[in-house]
């Protein structure tokens, strides 16, 4: 229990971080029987008022004020991680490209297969779709990774 009180001591004497700000909300019933909600304590005095809700809200402290010696990034530990990122980029656009062939291979495979139960060729369209639909996400896929390694230029 020491240590908890010790913890909220701590965290109260360092307003540096964060401000804690307290509000309360009253219903007050006036003369003529309307009510008034208010969260300044002043307008409830002389008055008949009940505390309906308490919130504490915490402001978190400015971004402007880093601690002393907070670690920062060189701008040799930047190039040398956006150089990482594009090849690993890079690695993976060649695998979608290898993925890209061997699914358009599959697909040319099944669109010249020709089955005697297929005499609809709506039947024919049905079963090539999902290869068309794995051709597509490869494409869909280099294009991105194509567009992630061009922003990385900039």
């Amino acid at each position: 229990m020491k240590l908890g009180r010790a913890l909220i001591l701590a965290g109260l004497a360092a307003p540096s971080l964060a401000q804690a700000q307290v509000t309360e909300i009253y219903k007050c019933v006036q003369p003529n029987g309307r009510s008034l909600y208010t969260s300044d304590k002043r307008e409830t005095t002389g008055r008949k008022c009940e505390l309906v809700s308490r919130q504490v809200n915490v402001v978190p402290a400015s971004k402007g004020q880093s601690p002393a010696g907070f670690p920062r990034e060189t701008q040799a530990q930047r190039n040398d991680a956006r150089e990482r990122q594009r090849a690993i980029l890079q690695k993976e656009l060649a695998s979608e490209e290898a993925s890209l062939s061997a699914a358009r291979k599959d697909l040319a495979a099944q669109e010249a297969i020709r089955t005697g139960e297929e005499k609809n060729y709506a039947k024919v369209e049905e079963r090539v779709q999902p290869f068309r639909d794995i051709v597509e996400t490869h494409q869909k896929n280099i294009e991105a990774l194509r567009r992630e390694l061009g922003n990385l230029s900039r």
